[in-house]
């Protein structure tokens, strides 16, 4: 059975901005940054925390198209985020230690330290590392806001224990 793709692939357009070989999609986000506002409810964030779960017990991935290539850092995001959680945490906690980590300095595709730069394009120039490093500040600021939003929805005290069973998975062996 083959891992579950973007259903944003064919929604890439000319319109879709690329940097490198990754889509800046639209967000439904209230966080400021360069993603242009989406015109529906289900977004790029959306589907990334959809399809977690089920993705994560893939070790490949069959990329094919710029829009799997966001879903798949948003998959990593989202793994390095549970692992950061833990089951005595209350959601105040929690969003201050995810907010942390969504703006702390990140590796971006093309430097050294970056661990999926077999499969991504660094940016060509010094503006388009800007945008994407600023686009996905913004991307990690929202999933990590709507994954505490799932983690916490029955109880504001403890974490949902469906959620933390995947910290120990690595999708593709990977993390960020």
């Amino acid at each position: 059975m083959p891992a579950y793709h973007s259903t944003f692939l064919g929604e890439e357009s000319q319109d879709t901005r690329t940097i490198g070989n990754l889509s800046l999609l639209p967000l439904n986000t209230k966080y400021r940054g360069p993603a242009f506002e989406s015109n529906s409810d289900y977004d790029i964030i959306e589907e990334t925390l959809d399809l977690f779960r089920a993705n994560s017990f893939f070790k490949n991935f069959e990329i094919k198209g710029n829009a799997d290539r966001l879903l798949i850092y948003g998959i990593l995001f989202t793994s390095d985020c549970l692992s950061k959680i833990s089951k005595t945490m209350s959601h105040k906690e929690s969003t201050r230690v995810l907010n942390n980590l969504s703006l702390d300095n990140f590796a971006l595709p093309g430097d050294i330290s970056f661990p999926l730069n077999s499969l991504y394009l660094p940016p060509k120039t010094r503006s388009d590392a800007d945008l994407l490093r600023s686009y996905l500040t913004q991307f990690r600021q929202e999933l990590a806001e709507r994954l505490l939003n799932r983690i916490y929805k029955d109880d504001s005290n403890i974490p949902s224990k469906y959620w933390l069973s995947f910290t120990k998975r690595k999708f593709m062996n990977k993390s960020l």
